[in-house]
């Protein structure tokens, strides 16, 4: 692979070049068993396969992935993994369930730490889902039991449930309501298809049974999907990537991606290895290639290609083409750096949450060549913040925690108008900021614009009428701002999450976000539209901050 012989994605090289360099190591307390991987191969191609009944032996990628598993270990007790966490993405049918289930069976049978009573679950955000590994493993463990007796004596197979009989060792499975595993201590947990759970709550509740165990180990196993908000593509994907890079150090975290680099990439048939390694065993190439060559056709024909791109070659995509922005163009524009507010000219965009919704307040501050966007928001808690956030496919007190957002204290769970009003006032005059407009959906506003203009009546207000007449420009030229890097953003999560679901309407005037969503919850991209609307006729390229002004340069 790393001769070049091989074609494999960047992130599945990097795993390869991360393992030859820490096989280099010695300042560490892991060292590298060359007879545990091989032991653990060799099981792994001993099971049988479910369809067929026949062993078969592994891929080779499927040999990389156990073999770094199994093979780093303590170097004062061998019984202790190294990797605690492992992280594997590709397209569907490549035996990444099939991989995990021999996984599964290795730990039940011949797990060391502990000894006794190890548990094992299948997990997914529903029950069917949970099941496939489970009944995978269930055929697989049937199957050994009828080929040797002792395997056979020493295990109990039942509908929900496989035991161990010699050391209490079991394995179940569980769906999305996380609370059925409290109180047990998951030694293995297989999360599959973990790009369809909307919070983090079923890995949270794992973990927090995993405190005790000193060599445990949770297996994120997902292809991508279409939602880009769900916590796999907003955390575990991106700190694969970190870990994979170097970028983070993530000694006991193991992450293999197999994907496609780019959408162009599928026109090139000798790149789509890259997200289907199966392609890799001779006697399945052809198979595979003619099915993809199949899919495509059919979906270049019939408007699946979206969807083909996602599951066939393991492309993350937004589930509509109308959507509004891109999130590869989203991303592009992010940046770390923040401007400081003191003094600076700023255009303020606000659209009012109802009970259930966000307020947000969105800021513009004209920076030299672009903007820089930012904002805050206000979450409603009515019937409860963990509702709202399977609801949303958010999760607000990350978020919280992170400073985008603060969740009301009323007891009633609606926003407290007072205390927005409160933030702004205070966000306004501790960084002495030029106020240039308070830009705002007059819709439900009046009572935040009484406030305001009783207080501080030297602040602009600026009411933007919400029809495509006055946001079709503004709308068209943002994305193209957004794409001509001439708006940069902070990177909030919530104002990502707008972006991403913002779809667009036309009519014989123009093109506007689609505001009839809400329950996609756009509401930050609406208060940046409404400050863009008005601010957008600036020219960036022709900024002047104060140190210019003052300098011996500038005159008339």
């Amino acid at each position: 692979m790393l001769d070049g012989r091989l074609l494999t994605s960047a992130a599945v090289l990097q795993a390869v070049k991360r393992q030859e360099s820490d096989l280099k190591r010695t300042d560490w307390r892991w060292v590298w068993d060359t007879e545990l991987a091989g032991k653990a191969v060799k099981f792994m191609e001993l099971l049988p396969e479910p369809k067929s009944g026949k062993a078969q032996p592994l891929a080779p990628f499927q040999k990389f992935i156990i073999g770094v598993l199994y093979g780093w270990v303590d170097k004062d007790d061998h019984t202790i993994r190294r990797f605690t966490d492992a992280f594997i993405s590709m397209s569907r049918k490549n035996g990444k369930s099939l991989l995990v289930s021999g996984v599964l069976l290795y730990e039940f049978l011949f797990g060391k730490n502990p000894a006794n009573k190890r548990q094992l679950y299948t997990a997914a955000n529903d029950r069917k889902q949970a099941s496939i590994v489970f009944n995978m493993v269930k055929d697989r463990l049937r199957a050994l039991c009828r080929k040797d007796p002792e395997i056979k004596r020493m295990t109990k197979i039942m509908r929900d449930e496989m035991a161990n009989l010699d050391d209490g060792s079991t394995i179940r499975s569980f769906s999305r309501d996380a609370g059925l595993v409290d109180g047990y201590e998951p030694h293995v947990a297989v999360v599959d298809e973990y790009a369809n759970a909307k919070t983090t709550d079923m890995l949270e509740t794992l973990a927090s049974g995993q405190v005790l165990l000193p060599s445990y180990l949770t297996f994120i196993i997902s292809t991508a999907g279409f939602d880009m908000n769900v916590p796999m593509f907003t955390q575990n994907y991106p700190y694969a990537k970190k870990v994979l890079s170097g970028e983070a150090e993530g000694e006991r975290y193991f992450a293999f991606i197999a994907e496609q680099e780019s959408v162009e990439e599928i026109n090139d048939e000798r790149q789509w290895i890259k997200s289907n390694p199966l392609m890799d065993v001779d006697v399945l190439h052809d198979q595979i290639h003619d099915y993809l060559a199949q899919k495509l056709e059919q979906a270049r024909e019939d408007g699946s290609l979206n969807a083909k791109l996602v599951k066939n070659f393991n492309i993350w995509r937004q589930a509509t083409e109308d959507s509004y922005l891109n999130f590869e163009d989203w991303k592009s524009a992010e940046t770390d750096e923040k401007p400081d507010l003191r003094g600076q000219k700023v255009w303020f965009g606000i659209d009012v949450g109802r009970t259930s919704d966000l307020f947000a307040i969105t800021w513009l501050v004209l920076q030299e060549g672009h903007w820089f966007a930012d904002g805050y928001a206000f979450i409603a808690s009515k019937g409860g913040i963990e509702n709202k956030i399977k609801t949303d496919k958010m999760d607000y007190l990350a978020a919280e925690k992170r400073g985008e957002c603060e969740i009301t204290t009323l007891e009633s769970g609606i926003i407290d108008n007072d205390r927005v009003y409160e933030w702004l006032e205070d966000f306004i005059e501790r960084n002495d900021i030029d106020v240039q407009g308070i830009c705002y959906d007059p819709y439900q506003f009046g009572p935040m614009l009484t406030t305001i203009e009783k207080n501080h009546p030297e602040w602009p207000m600026v009411a933007v009428r919400q029809g495509t007449l006055t946001l079709s420009m503004p709308t068209k030229q943002f994305r193209d701002d957004i794409i001509g890097g001439k708006i940069q953003h902070s990177g909030n999560q919530l104002m990502q999450m707008a972006a991403m679901n913002a779809v667009l309407i036309s009519d014989n005037n123009g093109v506007r976000i689609n505001k009839n969503k809400y329950a996609n919850k756009i509401d930050m991209m609406d208060a940046l539209l409404d400050a863009y609307a008005v601010a957008f006729t600036e020219d960036v390229d022709a900024f002047l901050n104060d140190e210019d002004v003052f300098s011996d340069d500038f005159g008339f």
